[in-house]
């Protein structure tokens, strides 16, 4: 585990997404915006020079099962879904 994705633990955030795929940074960037969007705080964690550490997406305890179903419904409806609700937003 990252130092500072320690640090924020100990604070009462957990990891609702973690991955240290040639994906990750993107993955973390989207699900950041999804809970964000959803009005769930969070905050992003992972490395700004090397990828090969992990990122993850952290949330409080309190919020990790809403930031769970949040993210299940989103992979669940698909990229086309996620375009038209950027399409709404704008």
């Amino acid at each position: 585990m990252a130092q500072g994705a320690a640090k924020n633990e100990d604070r009462g955030m957990v990891a609702v997404f973690s991955s240290s795929t040639h994906e990750a940074e993107l993955e973390a960037d989207n699900i950041h915006a999804l809970l964000e969007a959803n009005g769930i705080p969070n905050i992003l964690v992972g490395p700004s020079v090397l990828p090969v550490f992990e990122f993850q997406v952290q949330v409080s305890r309190e919020n990790l099962e809403e930031a769970r179903r949040v993210i299940e419904e989103a992979e669940a409806a698909g990229p086309e879904a996620a375009a038209e609700g950027e399409a709404n937003s704008e």
